[in-house]
């Protein structure tokens, strides 16, 4: 290229300034190009892994990339690097679609599990499991893991709260009790609806959130219920602190589900699972 442009300008009259200035130029810019341009890239770029940016800003920037070869094991070791930084147990755990599961021993029949997961997926054999839903007081569904227990199963839950009898205007399950209803469309085979309190509003918490977890444990031994999954009461809109819930939820357990086989905490952020986890250890580790 550059000797068939030298030619062009040695040939040039003395008149063609015109085009002995365009070839020069011509001549100038791709000299320039070809100094500018690294080494290794005009041998073979075949060779090269680096992004290369001229000096001209008109030049375009040249991005050469190798191949990458992706085995199997890569995969893995790169899913498990994801989980590790994203602080999520991938342990094996029982019932519903839950992402880690850390098992105690609460009397030698009976079992505590703490797993992260979707509560409206749990279940354990689909007969003798329910799930626990932090209703409010009207039980006709709300926001939250309310919400979404009631789409989860379906109109014909709403229809049965609503048939629950109402202790005073309004309100069909006071703070602190339970009721229960069929399961419906979700897949363990009940609900049971209880009110935590409200962090900020109630002057005895701890002794509202007690009953909570006390009266729903009650109402599955009633019913012959031998496996429950439970929520973190009052730890979403009602803004109960995670280390003080964990602490009642974890203690409560303790002390009366001992009469089931299995005690599920289902929870939905790592947060409030670390809590959990944090209370159990120190609750009842020996």
């Amino acid at each position: 290229m550059f000797t068939l442009l030298a030619r062009k300008c040695a040939s040039s009259g003395p008149n063609d300034s015109f085009f002995w200035n365009l070839h020069s130029q011509t001549l100038f810019n791709a000299l320039s190009l070809t100094l500018k341009t690294p080494r290794n890239f005009q041998i073979s770029h075949l060779r090269s892994s680096r992004t290369f940016h001229t000096l001209n800003p008109t030049t375009a920037i040249h991005t050469l990339t190798r191949p990458i070869s992706v085995s199997p094991h890569s995969i893995a070791v790169a899913r498990s690097r994801r989980s590790s930084i994203a602080g999520v147990s991938t342990m094996a755990s029982d019932g519903g679609n839950s992402e880690g599961s850390v098992t105690f021993q609460l009397t030698p029949s009976s079992l505590l599990k703490i797993q992260k997961g979707d509560i409206t997926q749990w279940s354990i054999d689909g007969s003798s499991d329910a799930i626990v839903n932090p209703a409010n007081e009207r039980m006709l569904g709300g926001g939250g893991a309310d919400g979404a227990i009631h789409r989860a199963a379906g109109p014909e839950l709403r229809d049965a709260c609503y048939k629950v009898p109402e202790v005073r205007p309004g309100v069909r399950c006071p703070t602190g009790e339970a009721r229960i209803t069929p399961g419906f469309s979700l897949p363990a085979s009940h609900v049971i609806h209880t009110v935590g309190p409200i962090y900020d509003a109630n002057p005895n918490c701890k002794a509202s959130l007690t009953n909570a977890y006390r009266n729903s444990l009650r109402m599955a031994k009633e019913n012959n219920t031998q496996y429950i999954a439970f929520p973190a009461i009052s730890c979403g809109v009602f803004r109960y602190p995670y280390d003080e819930a964990a602490t009642v939820a974890i203690s409560t357990v303790k002390g009366f589900g001992s009469d089931l086989k299995e005690v599920h905490f289902v929870l939905f952020s790592d947060e409030i699972y670390d809590a959990w986890v944090k209370a159990a250890n120190e609750q009842l580790q020996n």
